[in-house]
């Protein structure tokens, strides 16, 4: 018993030194954080349960037998965030260069099934060269595995990717799958084939960073949601993030006591959207305004930045929001803004977050690049997220919804269960200009007659009555009231009921 003791001491001790101290101090000399000091800062302090402590490879050709560290490369256990349940991986760099082998694999995966059989989120944290090449088939074997558990919980549990080192190759595709990814500045990168694949095959010269950094990835590519300057910044950052989502598809997200008065009046929200159409102002400012003590958790700030995606509280209750930006391509709807907040809009459906969409859009993008890039199928993906959607959908228009865009942006027609619009709101097939050099194409030439056929056009058409007229639009609502309308529209609808026709699942237009 003695010995088993000494034993179990021993072996805990080499499984929490991992690769050894001079790993660890080359992990700090990066700026980088240990597999086990991420987990203390992400997790409640004292509620982190390791599994598998003491799990090794199997592997014994090149030497392997003889390099055995008990944990083979990563942490896995459960813990709790704010007092919920999470589970957890962690990726050491340390041993073996945090490479995935098939105990490590199984490590993974059987966390991953304890989350979706209990119903808590999933949270891995990625730093790992990437597949064992010492192990060939079994190590690629290992992450379809992986894959496959991605594929069976999306939509159940929330999935959460921190990369805070190296995801290489096939190692990219299980933070793909997952609902956000979250990257570490100057140190985390992720592509399929590395710089010097590149080179040899398309002779481009790229480095590391600019290939797969975390800069390129939440500004052009738009594979991450975040990026933060450090580990600590970013653990510390997904612990409030998680705060806005539920445990599973089976719940909603805890309503959190608010302190900010339901009757609150922004009246600077009167004023907020400029007399000139073609003036912008900025839309985060409504969000602000109405949101409690003004807190929004903004995701994807830098890509696509004509939409806004994130979340927010009204009244203690996560709420989902999707926002035209007129001070980015007067907020029109592209390929890239259309892809953003139509997979922002099917995780709130999946989760049970209720939307809040303002709209403020004069269509979607002209051009050849938009035409030739597929804009019809990629503006239909939004389309298709809205109108499938079941949660409650609250829409406000501040100002332009023009054209299909105004179909596509929550509109009533789709499904939009409480749709306002402030006085402010036009809207209508197109802008009144374009409209009249259409209708009375016959009087281009005569400015005279085009400035008052504008005019007359502008007036009939250019605000929100004829819409409310034939109850497209509920209300039409001061700006200062909006918090007050748009909480208690959210209140009204908290245990709607919708569901859709029974089908194996969609086929939305990828």
């Amino acid at each position: 018993m003695k010995e088993n003791i000494k034993e179990l001491e021993r072996k805990k001790a080499a499984a929490k030194l991992g690769g050894g101290e001079e790993r660890i101090k080359k992990q700090h000399a990066k700026g980088k954080l240990t597999a086990r000091e991420r987990l203390e800062i992400l997790l409640d302090e004292g509620s982190f349960q390791e599994l598998d402590m003491f799990v090794e490879h199997r592997a014994v050709d090149f030497d392997m037998d003889k390099q055995k560290i008990p944990g083979d490369g990563v942490v896995t256990g459960y813990g709790k965030i704010n007092g919920k349940l999470v589970y957890v991986f962690s990726q050491d760099f340390t041993v073996f260069g945090g490479s995935l082998s098939e105990t490590h694999a199984e490590k993974i995966c059987k966390i991953m099934d304890h989350a979706v059989r209990n119903g808590a989120p999933l949270i891995g944290l990625n730093d790992s060269g990437g597949a064992r090449i010492q192990e060939g088939v079994v190590s690629l074997g290992g992450y379809a595995e992986v894959f496959k558990r991605n594929v069976l919980a999306s939509g159940v549990v929330p999935q959460i990717s921190l990369v805070m080192g190296p995801c290489a190759g096939g190692a990219v595709y299980s933070p793909a799958m997952t609902d956000f990814i979250f990257m570490v500045e100057d140190s985390s990168y992720m592509f399929v084939t590395g710089p010097d694949v590149v080179k040899t095959v398309t002779h481009e010269e790229v480095t590391a960073e600019e290939l797969g950094g975390a800069s390129t990835h939440s500004q052009k590519s738009g594979v991450a949601d975040l990026t933060f300057e450090n580990d600590t910044d970013a653990l510390l950052m997904t612990r409030e993030f998680m705060s806005y989502l539920p445990q599973s598809n089976q719940e909603h997200p805890e309503i959190i006591e608010c302190k900010d008065s339901i009757e609150r009046e922004e009246s600077a929200l009167d004023t907020l959207v400029p007399e000139d159409p073609s003036k912008p102002y900025d839309i985060k400012e409504v969000i602000h305004k109405v949101a409690d003590e003004g807190d929004f958790f903004e995701l994807q700030p830098k890509y696509a930045q004509n939409i806004v995606t994130g979340f927010m509280r009204l009244n203690g209750s996560s709420i989902g929001v999707v926002a035209n930006q007129p001070m980015v391509l007067a907020g029109c709807l592209d390929i890239n803004s259309s892809i953003k907040a139509a997979r922002f809009v099917r995780f709130c459906d999946a989760f049970n977050i209720p939307i809040l969409t303002l709209v403020d859009v004069p269509g979607f993008m002209p051009g050849t690049s938009q035409e030739y890039g597929g804009i019809i199928k990629h503006g239909a993906k939004l389309l298709f997220a809205y109108a499938e959607a079941t949660v409650p959908k609250v829409t406000l228009i501040t100002r332009k919804a023009y054209g299909g865009a105004y179909d596509v942006m929550s509109s009533k027609h789709i499904r939009g269960d409480i749709n306002f619009a402030w006085p402010s709101a036009e809207i209508a097939v197109m802008g009144a200009k374009g409209a009249v050099e259409i209708i009375f194409r016959q009087d281009i030439g005569d400015e005279e007659k085009i400035e008052k056929r504008t005019q007359e056009y502008t007036e009939k058409f250019a605000n929100p009555f004829i819409a409310a007229s034939r109850g497209y639009i509920d209300d039409v609502i001061m700006p200062h009231n909006s918090r007050k309308k748009l909480i208690e529209s959210f209140e009204m609808l908290k245990n709607k009921q919708q569901e859709n026709p029974w089908r194996k699942h969609d086929n939305i237009p990828l």
